[in-house]
Order: C-alpha cells, then sequence, then structure tokens
C-alpha cells in the first residue's frame, strides 16, 4: 500500500501518525512540508479529496495566522492558498494520503481508518494506549 504523509517531525501528533502507519507494516513516503512545500495546486487537491475546507487545513496555533488576519471569513481559497504558499507553517499537519483516501489526522489515530490492521500494540508518546497487543482499536472515554 502506498502511503504519503506530509509531516513535520517537530510535532507529536505527526510524530505518532507516522508511527501508527509503520505499526501497520508500511514504511510510507514521509514529505518534511516545511523543507519540501506542497504547492498550491496540490493543497487545494488534498483539500478536495479530504472533504475540507482549504481553511480547514490553516494551523492557527504557533503560526503567523493571528497577524496575517487570516480569520477574515471574506478571504478567499486562493487568498488562504497564498498564505500557505508564502508560510509554509501554515499547513496543519498531519496530511495522509492512502488508497483508502486523504485525512487531516489529527488527532493521530485518524490515520487508522486509511490504513491495513495494525501488527500489534500502539501507545503514544504521552502514554495513551490505542491499539492493543492485537492490534485492535482500543475504545477510549
Amino acid at each position: 500500500m502506498d502511503v504519503v504523509i506530509y509531516h513535520n517531525p517537530d510535532c507529536g501528533t505527526s510524530r505518532n501518525t507516522l508511527a501508527l502507519i509503520r505499526n501497520a507494516g508500511i514504511e510510507p513516503h514521509v514529505v518534511e512540508y516545511l523543507k519540501t512545500p506542497p504547492n498550491r495546486i496540490l493543497v487545494r487537491q488534498l483539500a478536495d479529496r479530504a472533504g475540507v475546507t482549504v481553511r480547514a487545513l490553516l494551523r492557527e496555533k504557533v503560526t503567523p495566522y493571528a497577524e496575517l488576519g487570516l480569520s477574515d471569513p471574506s478571504l478567499t481559497d486562493d487568498q488562504l492558498l497564498d498564505a500557505i504558499a508564502e508560510h509554509p507553517i501554515l499547513l496543519n499537519r498531519p496530511l495522509v494520503v492512502s488508497p483508502k483516501g486523504v485525512a487531516l489526522c489529527r488527532p493521530s489515530e485518524a490515520v487508522l481508518d486509511l490504513l491495513p490492521a495494525q501488527q500489534g500494540e500502539f501507545v503514544k508518546e504521552d502514554g495513551e494506549r490505542v491499539v492493543d497487543e492485537h492490534g485492535r482499536r482500543v475504545a477510549t472515554a
């Protein structure tokens, strides 16, 4: 199975998502999008394939979101894409592409819907167990 992850290694959610992909026995194509940003056409395609708006792919925290006035609802998708192109840190992560679909994997376990069965237990960096020793998703409260 071919899987692509738009990844930021400094992000815990992104690291957990990458680890879940590997726990399914897949070595994905890892795109460190801050080093190799996707172009505006690809960002629009990813949003469309994920079934979300371009605005839904914007990251607000620890970005120039506020100072650029991106909360303004009158901004067009083209204006938002311009901002992402100029400041790739605005692209929320991790985005994952698989034959089963495209998703912004926040929380990281959202990636499970895009993958084959897990091959064993998985515990997030923060200690939360999300997959049991049999590869089954653990129910959360």
